[in-house]
């Protein structure tokens, strides 16, 4: 089963020929130098998301419990590689299974055994996290079936299970249809010989003495940021304006800067630049700031006190913990609330449920409750707490009116700030975290350390909320969670001032 090779062929992962589909370099990088890799903090939580879909598909695929996993942190790669043929003799599902042929190896999330008329054969199933099939999910698959057909294994499927975003949870543990399967079983048989290829081109990359010389760009980011990206950059010639602060580079631009292999922003042909675009590209060659103070004073100008400044924090679970709940929807349970009135008082309530009941409800009430009934109330992106308003309207029926005024005196700070300001040292970026230092210098969301983004309040939230976690733990994530959500207002209140300072 696990094949035989000359001595000096590489036996390839499937994950270095997925760095391969990325890039060559990273493939080598992955080989070589790996201790160079810095992954994003985003990938802890993307990481946590598939680590916990997966251990929920091997009971939903092996409801009798006859399965088996291959612990590959116990047994080792080549342990894990003989102990699933061991496992496919029993003719039982196996969890992680470990198979190798073709000069590549791949640990297959889930394989279920079958019959093709009077044959003994198996269903191959890849599980994803996401909520939608994905074009790496078919890569992904093509080398897992290459590889299973290699070791001998006779397939009768191969499918991408991914989650189900229709799927409403009912409680006592009834994850049945959780998963959408899809099935590839023809799109991977028929790119058996392009995935020979990779292996071939992997194992030319990998045996090379140096480093491939890769220019990096827009592949580096795609599916997901490489972590060998910041290595990269500094083996480049210093680009004094990165191509990657021209914020929205999609469409005939992206495609521009795809083809012609553009890294400083003063390649940027001014005819296919929006105007926003073209302000970015002026300010950040000029070294000076763009700040049009009268028409943000106007814009600001009509303002129904008390002044309020809120901001919402939110978690979307992939597995749905509480009843009626589908996969990844959005549960607001913390907000920060300031309030500054005309005489120039400031003052700060807030909310936060780390109870781990469903929080929609309270959340609500304590929203309506604690932000005053007149004033306007002014958020960063208004999008996102409008949609979450909404959506607490639409469930709640007798709290659909107050929510509905509520949401109608929402303004939209962010608005102001990418028509009316613009610093370089935003690059391309109108998030609060970019835009704060610049105009409220002396306020800083890194003086935050165990809460300090979004990524990292859904990380704490998660972790409070499970019932294990020790009170004292669960203490110190609640100090952290209300700093940085109050941080949040704070910024939106400073910057509010600023935009109406008459300078």
């Amino acid at each position: 089963m696990t094949g035989v090779y000359p001595m000096q062929m590489r036996i390839l992962s499937k994950s270095k020929l997925m760095a391969l589909r990325q890039c060559p370099r990273r493939l080598w990088l992955e080989v070589h130098q790996r201790e160079l890799r810095r992954d994003p903090p985003s990938s802890e939580a993307r990481f946590a998301v598939g680590d916990l879909v997966g251990e929920l598909a091997r009971s939903l695929y092996d409801p009798d419990e006859n399965g088996q996993f291959v612990d590959i942190d116990v047994l080792g790669v080549e342990g894990g590689i003989e102990h699933t043929a061991a496992l496919l003799d029993k003719r039982v599902p196996v969890f992680e299974a470990g198979l190798q042929g073709g000069g590549a190896r791949a640990f297959v999330d889930v394989l279920r055994p079958t019959r093709k008329g009077s044959a003994r054969t198996w269903d191959l199933i890849e599980v994803k996290s996401s909520a939608s099939l994905k074009g790496s999910h078919r890569d992904d698959v093509a080398i897992q079936s290459y590889v299973a057909r290699s070791a001998g294994l006779p397939l009768s499927a191969v499918k991408v299970a991914y989650v189900d975003t229709s799927f409403v949870y009912k409680g006592h543990d009834d994850y049945q249809g959780l998963l959408r399967e899809v099935d590839l079983t023809q799109d991977a048989e028929s790119r058996q010989r392009e995935v020979a290829d990779w292996i071939a081109e992997g194992q030319a990359v990998a045996d090379l003495p140096e480093m491939p010389v890769t220019q990096t760009g827009l592949q580096c980011r795609t599916p997901h940021r490489c972590g060998f990206l910041d290595y990269c950059r500094t083996l480049e010639a210093p680009v004094e304006f990165p191509v990657q602060w021209m914020p929205r580079l999609q469409g005939s631009l992206r495609e521009h800067v795809r083809s012609q292999g553009i890294r400083d922003l003063r390649d940027l042909p001014d005819p296919l630049l929006s105007p926003q675009q073209l302000r970015v590209k002026t300010q950040t060659l000029s070294g000076l700031a763009y700040f049009d103070r009268a028409g943000a004073q106007a814009e600001l100008a009509d303002v129904c006190w008390p002044a309020l400044f809120l901001d919402f924090e939110a978690v979307q679970l992939a597995v749905p913990i509480w009843v009626g709940a589908r996969p990844y929807q959005m549960f607001p349970f913390q907000f920060s609330l300031h309030t500054l009135t005309q005489d120039g008082s400031l003052n700060h309530a807030e909310y936060l449920d780390l109870s781990g009941e469903e929080p929609a409800r309270r959340f609500a009430e304590a929203l309506l409750a604690l932000v005053p009934m007149e004033g306007t109330v002014f958020v960063w992106n208004a999008s996102f707490e409008q949609s979450q308003i909404r959506a607490l309207a639409a469930r709640f029926a007798d709290l659909r009116g107050p929510l509905q005024s509520l949401e109608a005196r929402l303004f939209d700070l962010l608005k102001v700030v990418e028509t009316r300001y613009y610093h370089p040292a935003q690059k391309g970026s109108w998030k609060l975290k970019r835009v704060l230092p610049t105009l409220v210098p002396d306020l800083d969301h890194a003086a935050l350390t165990e809460v300090n983004d979004g990524h990292m309040a859904v990380l704490a939230y998660t972790e409070a909320v499970q019932p294990d976690t020790p009170a004292e733990r669960r203490a110190e994530l609640d100090r952290a969670l209300r700093a940085y959500c109050a941080m949040d207002t704070e910024a939106l209140v400073r910057i509010w001032q600023a935009l109406r300072n008459p300078g």
